[in-house]
């Protein structure tokens, strides 16, 4: 299946396709306006939000951005119909593949603790729980 989809960076048409991907994938939380979401990585890095697409239908998404001292992962979705074939890993590869060009030293990501077959998957494919503290600061509400 991971040979069938093309991955390609965001483009504007994507947008509302990709939110409903994200709602399918339960990703979309109150506090997070997805539209803002999506705005502030194109204006920043339009090339680290990528796109898998099969049969014109966008089936996956992963959000990568590197910082300087660390990348970061948002966003990984795959849509539930074509899960447990491959295109997580094929997303996570491409978005390492991405992180890779800038000498990107450590990927980061945050996963809901409630959420144990997420951080299964990701320990399945080399990421380590680390005892840290996660911390917020809202700097800008979201909430519609």
């Amino acid at each position: 299946m991971h040979d069938a989809i093309e991955i390609r960076s965001f483009q504007q048409e994507d947008e509302a396709p990709l939110i409903k991907l994200w709602e399918k994938c339960e990703l979309v939380v109150p506090w997070n306006d997805p539209s803002k979401d999506i705005s502030r990585k194109i204006q920043s890095d339009p090339e680290g939000l990528l796109l898998g697409w099969h049969d014109n239908s966008l089936i996956a998404s992963v959000m990568a951005g590197y910082e300087g001292h660390r990348g970061w992962i948002n966003y990984l979705a795959v849509d539930p119909k074509y899960r447990r074939k491959g295109l997580g890993k094929t997303m996570m590869k491409a978005a390492e593949t991405y992180l890779e060009q800038f000498e990107c030293p450590k990927i980061n990501l945050q996963i809901r603790a409630q959420n144990h077959q997420v951080i299964e998957f990701y320990k399945s494919i080399g990421f380590l729980q680390e005892d840290v503290v996660n911390m917020g600061k809202r700097l800008i509400p979201d909430l519609k």
